[in-house]
């Protein structure tokens, strides 16, 4: 609103020099001296307008919500139409007689019935043009004022939703974790102990971000590593897991429990279906104003598609911006989790996320996230 008014006042004051000047060059054209006069009368007009729409805004203002039903904006304007018809002649003409008898002259004009006449159709042309233009000033601020509300309304409602996905990720992932420890109670108590200290303290971590949907990356770590070690606990001897960070892309921001989902599918669709050794790497590294994360398997097979299973491609994908094509990839990725992500991934960045599955050659499969990263 503050620049508007400023554009306003500038445009203001450019009319009344334009007036001026179209008013001394006019009076050039039959005098040779006493450019004052034109300067004097338009100089006297521009100072009486702008007293009266000044008064006018002043005790108007607070109609200002009114535009929204604007016949009713519109007649309490008109009140101030008299006031322009009777205020406008006494003020403007006094001061140029005031000024003109300074002068050592006087000023001339018609019958006073003319001269109101002539006057107050000028000013009810001026206030109708005015009280438009201050309509439509408003009607716009209006407006820019209901997107506002509408954007704000918009972003907690998907703050809201992304809150709603975040917290989904972590009774999936409680269940899951319970279940690898209940799998191991019976057979061996030490371990399923030591799980269980592993569980806390990765549900103190989920706990600490439970209420933000965007975190460090370090933070989301401090998850994943949990969780790989909790795992560790249950495939000892069948697993392994190296981690590649670069440490400039520590400060950027990811999605909380963005990793973990992708690890996860390793151990339910890989890990628990081979008897060989898996070897699990995850690596986060930053490229510029992006951050790539990925979690690779040696062992993993992404279910195929139509004619590219039956060709044995090599490599499958799945982009954040199909969420079909997520489905029909992931014989390995657990349904609820990749889409939960994808989704989550749409709603924070609007399609400047992806998040693919490659199956790599002779087994294995490569989990990508793209994220953009301006910390």
């Amino acid at each position: 609103m503050q620049k508007t008014r400023a554009i306003v006042s500038i445009a203001w004051v450019l009319f009344w020099i334009l007036m001026i000047s179209t008013s001394v060059q006019e009076y050039l054209r039959g005098h040779d001296h006493g450019v004052w006069k034109p300067v004097l009368w338009e100089a006297t007009s521009a100072l009486t307008g702008t007293m009266l729409l000044l008064l006018q805004r002043r005790y108007t203002r607070k109609y200002d919500a009114w535009v929204a039903t604007p016949a009713r904006w519109f007649l309490r304007q008109l009140a101030w139409l008299p006031a322009y018809w009777i205020l406008f002649v006494p003020i403007a003409f006094g001061m140029r007689h005031i000024v003109y008898g300074l002068m050592g002259e006087v000023y001339p004009h018609d019958s006073w019935a003319r001269v109101y006449l002539y006057e107050d159709i000028k000013m009810t042309l001026f206030f109708s043009l005015f009280t438009a233009i201050t309509f439509g000033v408003l009607s716009f601020h209006a407006m820019l004022d209901e997107r506002v509300r509408v954007e704000r309304t918009t972003a907690s409602l998907r703050q809201a939703q992304l809150l709603r996905l975040s917290q989904q990720m972590q009774p999936h992932f409680l269940f899951n974790a319970l279940n690898t420890i209940s799998s191991l109670m019976h057979r061996d108590l030490a371990r399923a102990d030591s799980m269980l200290v592993q569980l806390s303290d990765v549900l103190r971590a989920t706990l600490d971000v439970s209420e933000r949907p965007l975190v460090p990356l370090q933070t989301e770590l401090r998850i994943v590593r949990g969780y790989a070690a909790l795992m560790g606990e249950r495939f000892a001897d069948r697993v392994s897991v190296t981690w590649e960070i670069d440490a400039a892309a520590l400060a950027c921001e990811v999605p909380v429990m963005s990793l973990q989902p992708l690890l996860e599918n390793v151990f339910k669709h890989t890990v628990e279906r081979r008897r060989a050794p898996v070897a699990i790497h995850v690596s986060a590294l930053r490229q510029q104003d992006t951050l790539l994360l990925r979690v690779q398997d040696n062992g993993g097979r992404l279910a195929q598609a139509g004619a590219a299973a039956s060709a044995g491609a090599s490599s499958t994908t799945a982009t954040a911006d199909t969420a079909d094509t997520v489905e029909t990839t992931t014989a390995m990725a657990g349904g609820i989790s990749l889409r939960n992500l994808h989704e989550r991934l749409a709603g924070l960045y609007a399609g400047h996320a992806s998040l693919e599955l490659h199956q790599l050659s002779p087994a294995g499969v490569l989990a990508e996230i793209r994220l953009p990263c301006g910390s």
